[in-house]
Order: C-alpha cells, then structure tokens, then sequence
C-alpha cells in the first residue's frame, strides 16, 4: 500500500518580482542556507538581463527559459523479466520546472571564468532563444525517449 502524499507548501512569492517561480528559482540556487546571495546572484542576473535585452521584461525571458528548458518526455528504467527497459514517460509539470531550474543552474555552473550572475544571464538568455547547455540537455532526452518509444507498453 502507498502512504500518503505530503502535502506541499506554498511559496512564498519573491519581494521583487512578486513570482512564486522566482522564489524557487532562488532556493534552488541557494547553497549552504545562505539565501541573501542566491537573491544576489538571481536579482543581478535579472537586471543584466534588462541591460541586454532592452524590450524584454527579464520576468518574460525567465518564464520563456524555464517553458523552454523543460522536457515534456523522459524515460524511465523498469525491470521486467530480468532486463532493464528505458520506458519513456510524459513529464509531470511540477517535475518539467524543476528540471528546467535544475538544468539551467548547472549549465551555467559549468562554466567557468566568470561571475556566476553573468553566466547565469547568458544561460537565461540563451535557453529563451531555444539555445544553450540546458535546451541541448531537454533535446537529448527527447531523442532518448523517441528512440526507447517501442518499449512504452511496459509503462505502468
């Protein structure tokens, strides 16, 4: 028998951007519990972003990255018979944006030589033009999925 869902908390909508999504975005840069950098690093990166791209509302081309970045179909590993078998599966969309952060924040981790607010930026803008490490990774999942599609009547 499953337990029970834990019931999930609710955000706590950012002071600036007044986004639930922002916030998130924040604690999943957090590290070490030191939350006034990550709001640094996120709110800098978010003002270069107006420097760059005058028009845009850096909210706009954050939401867009995020849409961008996250997978609609990932596969997952089931045993059956004694062989492993990649099924591929629709993606929840809680789990759509907490990939699309999750990928996001390590492209630009991985690169170094600059300021993390800066390669932040550049991964935010990259990922709304549909380019970048982190729509390339969204890319190989898919392919990964379309490739495994025979193996989806195992799904459960």
């Amino acid at each position: 028998m499953r337990r029970k869902l834990k019931a999930k908390k609710e955000l706590v909508p950012d002071r600036v951007y007044n986004s639930a999504k922002v916030s998130k975005f924040i604690n999943y840069i957090m590290i070490g519990g030191e939350k006034s950098v990550a709001r640094k690093i996120v709110y800098k990166s978010f003002d270069l972003i107006k420097d760059k791209e005058k028009g845009n509302n850096p909210l706009e081309v954050f939401e867009g990255a995020l849409k961008n970045a996250g997978p609609t179909m990932e596969v997952r590993s089931r045993r059956v018979g004694g062989a492993n078998y990649q099924i591929p599966r629709e993606v929840a969309s809680d789990r759509r944006l907490a990939l699309a952060m999750r990928w996001i924040i390590g492209a630009a981790q991985s690169k170094k030589g600059q300021a993390m607010y800066k390669r932040l930026a550049d991964e935010l803008l990259l990922a709304n033009k549909n380019e970048g490490e982190a729509v390339k990774k969204k890319e190989n999942v898919h392919k990964m999925a379309e490739a495994n599609k025979a193996f989806a009547h195992f799904s459960w």
